[in-house]
């Protein structure tokens, strides 16, 4: 899109030569002989920029401005002056002028200070944009998103949240598997019960029995008191159950008959009790895939597949990616009692290039740091340890620990996640730690699966 530019100069002549020069140049311009006329052609929309003249029969160009002010004083407002208005020029530049230039000046001086300010409004526009949609956007948190594939999503969530049908979601970690499967629970006439979560692969094989169906006293050694299971307290509500592809084999044998008889034997008697529930299960693999379902039973797969709901990752959706970082850190500014920072060029260049391997929990923690002040400078770019100085060996034992960091980041500080992803025992890593001076709870996650 053409940016628009009002021009403002009683010199017919040199308005005619600069107009002409900002057109050749790309832009838009409308040129006008009185300060006057451009005031009717600005609002808080105005994707453009203002460049007037100072010295004009009327309203001048400092009076302009300063009605522009009162307007919007986000639109960027170039002054040109004469030698002997530059003190006046810098002193409105206090003042929140965006530049001034004074005559005589190069063709090129204009177009690149126009550039500039139509830069800086076009960033003003889409943050006010990103903060609105964020803002309409809360109740679908982190659903948030305006493409077709989000907005399919959200029908798709709509329409099936109120039956009772099992739901299967796939997606990668971070994406946000657990605010779907809230999303169910809070859509539906279960709300009133509860949403009870299980993360399959955070449990060993000999407590995840007793976690899911409860036990009674004594049914096996340490079980002094009777324990309500998670598939029990569940009843009238949603079971939403993680990483389904880490859970044991015996238990999904279990599983397997609580989905198909609606009952549970709490271990410790021969006692079957009766189960209300709808189960949301989710998986960071493809379970349909013989290769990445392994062992997890085929016949499960299929009983909880009545409806499968896919998670696409944020590298998918990039035209999301500003509208979500803009929530996160407005979220993050009200907790952090401090100011939501804009979307700078630097940061909206972070978020385009970068591949955000954690998702939504990723891009979370980046908003948070951003809010923060943490982020590097541009001016002042951080050096990569291969560029530090050092002998070969602790050039190496910086970059582990900055990869050690990066994972734990992109993980929210998930330590199966992380191991998993650096492919290294689960010794080693805490040994690492340790060595390099990590602390892991700096990277725990505090959004959604």
């Amino acid at each position: 899109m053409t940016t628009p530019v009002l021009l403002i100069d009683d010199d017919r002549q040199l308005l005619r030569a600069t107009a002409q020069t900002l057109e050749l140049a790309g832009f838009d311009v409308s040129p006008l002989g009185a300060a006057s006329e451009a005031l009717g052609m600005l609002d808080r929309d105005f994707a453009g920029v203002v460049v007037s003249d100072i010295r004009m029969p009327g309203m001048d160009g400092l009076q302009l401005f300063e009605r522009i002010q009162a307007l919007d004083a986000e639109i960027p407002v170039i002054l040109v002056t004469g030698h002997g208005d530059i003190p006046t020029a810098v002193k409105a530049i206090q003042d929140g002028v965006y530049d001034f230039i004074a005559k005589p000046f190069p063709a090129e001086r204009l177009i690149q200070c126009v550039r500039r300010a139509a830069e800086k409004r076009g960033l003003v526009l889409e943050n006010r944009r990103l903060r609105e949609a964020a803002r309409q956007a809360e109740d679908d948190f982190p659903l948030i998103g305006q493409t077709p594939v989000m907005d399919r999503l959200r029908q798709t969530l709509r329409q099936i949240a109120d039956t009772d049908v099992d739901v299967l979601v796939t997606g990668e970690t971070g994406s946000g598997k657990e605010v779907v499967a809230r999303l169910l629970h809070g859509w539906s006439r279960r709300a009133k019960g509860h949403f009870v979560a299980l993360n399959c692969g955070a449990l060993p094989e000999q407590v995840i029995e007793s976690e899911l169906f409860g036990h009674e006293p004594g049914a096996f050694t340490g079980a002094q008191k009777k324990r309500i299971g998670r598939i029990e307290h569940s009843s009238g509500g949603t079971l939403f159950l993680d990483e389904l592809e880490s859970m044991p084999l015996s238990t999904q044998i279990q599983m397997l008959r609580v989905l198909e008889l609606r009952e549970v034997t709490p271990l410790g008697t021969n006692e079957v009790r009766p189960v209300d529930i709808r189960i949301v299960a989710a998986a960071k693999v493809d379970l349909a895939d013989p290769a990445q379902r392994k062992t997890f039973r085929e016949d499960l797969y299929y009983r909880l597949n009545v409806v499968s709901l896919a998670i696409p990752p944020l590298r998918e959706r990039r035209e999301d990616i500003p509208l979500l970082f803009s929530y996160f850190a407005e979220r993050a500014a009200r907790r952090f009692q401090r100011a939501a920072p804009g979307l700078s060029a630097e940061i909206l260049r972070h978020l385009r290039e970068h591949d955000w391997p954690g998702n939504v929990r990723e891009l979370s923690h980046f908003a948070e740091r951003a809010v923060l002040g943490l982020m590097p400078s541009a001016a002042t770019p951080v050096p990569s340890v291969a560029d530090a100085g050092g002998t070969l060996p602790e050039r190496l034992e910086r970059l582990e620990a900055e990869i050690i960091r990066d994972t734990l980041s992109a993980h929210g500080g998930d330590v199966q996640e992380t191991i998993a992803a650096l492919g290294i025992p689960r010794k080693t890593f805490y040994d690492k730690l340790q060595r390099h001076g990590i602390v892991r709870r700096e990277f725990s996650a505090k959004g959604e699966s």
